[in-house]
C-alpha cells in the first residue's frame, strides 16, 4: 500500500466510511503495524476527530470501536438567493442547530452582501450553543457558475458586480472581523459552488445515494442544472456545467435574457420570466417567489404558465437526458409544483428516446428549503476530512502546537 493509503488521513476515510471501525480491523485493512495505527490513531484523537463507540474521546481499549465524532466542530454554511438568504450552524452529520434567513438583494454587490452575512454569524452561532473556535469551515451556496478552484463567479447572470470577486478571501476576512478567530490554523476554510451542484449534492446524498448518475433542475429567477456523477459533483472544466438556463431556443429569438443574448431557456422560461408574463396579463408579480405563492394559491394563469415552462424545459432536457443517461431527475425550485412537473414529463418522455427515459425517475426534491444549506455543508466536511486534506490539518495543528510548547512562559 502506498504511504500516502497509510496516513491518518486514509484511517479518518476508512472509520467514516465504516469500513474499519477497531484497531484490529485498521490493521488488516492498511497492513501497518499495530504500533504505527496507535500512532495514527493518537493523532486522530488528539485533534478530537474521533471518540470510542461509548461516546468519550480517550481512544477506548484497543477492541474498542472507534467512530468520528461529528460534535467537535460545526460548519456554517449559505444559501444565498437573487433577494434573500439563508444561513446555518450544523454539525458534521449535517444536522441543523440554527437557521436564519432575511431579505438580502444579491443586486447590491458582494462586499455589501458578505459584510451583512457575516454580521449574522455569531448570533446564529450563540443560539447553537457554539463558538468562533467551534467553526471548522464555510460553504457558500451562489446563483452563477463558479469556478471551484479560486472560489470565485464566472460572468453571472444574475448576480452583477460579482464577476471575479474574490468571495473566499473577503469572507474570511468579514469572518475574523464580526465573529473571531476559527478553530483552524490560518483562516477559517471557505468553500463556494454554484446553488444547482450544492442542492444536487444534498438531494443525492439524502435520498438517491445508489444512483451513479443523478440530475437536478433548479427552476426559479433563474434556471440551472446540478449533476452527480458517482457520488461527486460534476462542474466541467471551469464550472459552467450544468448552465441549461443559457441553451438558444431556435423559436424565441426575440427574447432578450438577462446574460445579454436572445432565445435563452430562462429568459422565458424561468421564475423571472413568467413573473414579467403575469405581470403583463395584470397580475402584479415581480419574481420567482412571488410566482410561487400564486401558484400554491392555484392562480389559473400562474398555473398554465408553469406547466408550459415546464414543457420548454422538457424539451431542453430530453437531449440532456439522452446525453447523461441519469437514472433521476430531481425538480426544484419556485416553479417545481404539480403544473411544471407535468409540462416537463410531457415534452421529456415525448422527445427522448423510450430507453433513455426507461429506467429514469423524475421527481421533485425532498429537502426543500434547506437543499442549498446542507449542500454546502456537506461539500465543507467531505473536503475538509478527505484523507489529503485531512493529513494536511493534523500537520498545521502538530506544528501550531509545537510552536506553543517552544514559546517561552
Amino acid at each position: 500500500m502506498p504511504g500516502n493509503q497509510a496516513s491518518a488521513g486514509h484511517l479518518l476515510r476508512l472509520i467514516r466510511s465504516g469500513e474499519a471501525t477497531t484497531r484490529g480491523d485498521l490493521q488488516r485493512a492498511t497492513g501497518l503495524s499495530r504500533s504505527t495505527v496507535g500512532h495514527r490513531l493518537d493523532q486522530l484523537f488528539g485533534a478530537g476527530w474521533l471518540r470510542d463507540a461509548a461516546g468519550t474521546s480517550t481512544g477506548g481499549r484497543p477492541s474498542a470501536r472507534i467512530e468520528f465524532d461529528p460534535r467537535h466542530a460545526v460548519v456554517l454554511a449559505v444559501d444565498l438567493e437573487t433577494r434573500h438568504a439563508r444561513a446555518a450552524v450544523l454539525d458534521l452529520t449535517g444536522t441543523v442547530l440554527a437557521v436564519r434567513s432575511g431579505g438580502l438583494l444579491i443586486g447590491d454587490g458582494p462586499v455589501a452582501v458578505l459584510g451583512e452575512l457575516a454580521r449574522w454569524f455569531a448570533p446564529l452561532l450563540a443560539e447553537a450553543g457554539a463558538g468562533p473556535t467551534d467553526v471548522c469551515g464555510i460553504g457558500l451556496s451562489v446563483p452563477g457558475p463558479v469556478d471551484f478552484g479560486t472560489g470565485r463567479v464566472v460572468q453571472p447572470p444574475i448576480m452583477p458586480g460579482w464577476d471575479g470577486f474574490p468571495i473566499r478571501e473577503t469572507m474570511q476576512e468579514t469572518y475574523e472581523e464580526h465573529v473571531g478567530p476559527s478553530r483552524e490554523p490560518g483562516p477559517v476554510p471557505v468553500l463556494v459552488d454554484n446553488d444547482a451542484n450544492l442542492m444536487a449534492y444534498a438531494e443525492h446524498r439524502a435520498a438517491h445515494a445508489g444512483c451513479s448518475a443523478f440530475l437536478l433542475v433548479k427552476a426559479s429567477t433563474g434556471i440551472g442544472a446540478g449533476v452527480v456523477v458517482d457520488g461527486g459533483i460534476y462542474r466541467g472544466i471551469d464550472g459552467s456545467a450544468g448552465d441549461i438556463g443559457h441553451i438558444r431556443l431556435h423559436d424565441r429569438p426575440d427574447a432578450l435574457c438577462m446574460c445579454g443574448s436572445y432565445g435563452c431557456l430562462a429568459a422565458v422560461a424561468s421564475g423571472r420570466a413568467i413573473a414579467a408574463q403575469l405581470s403583463d396579463l395584470g397580475v402584479p408579480t415581480t419574481s420567482g417567489s412571488d410566482v410561487r405563492r400564486l401558484l400554491a394559491e392555484g392562480q389559473p394563469d400562474a398555473v398554465r404558465l408553469a406547466r408550459e415552462a415546464g414543457q420548454l424545459i422538457g424539451e431542453v432536457l430530453a437531449t440532456v437526458v439522452t446525453l447523461l443517461n441519469p437514472g433521476v431527475l430531481v425538480l426544484t425550485g419556485d416553479l417545481a409544483g404539480t403544473p411544471f412537473l407535468t409540462g416537463v414529463r410531457e415534452l421529456l418522455y415525448q422527445r427522448a428516446m423510450p430507453r433513455t427515459t426507461a429506467h429514469l425517475d423524475v421527481v421533485t426534491g425532498r429537502l426543500d428549503d434547506r437543499a442549498g444549506l446542507m449542500g454546502a455543508a456537506a461539500l465543507v466536511v467531505e473536503h475538509l476530512y478527505a484523507p489529503d486534506e485531512a493529513d494536511r490539518r493534523l500537520a498545521a495543528l502538530d506544528a501550531t502546537a509545537d510552536r506553543r510548547h517552544g514559546a517561552p512562559a
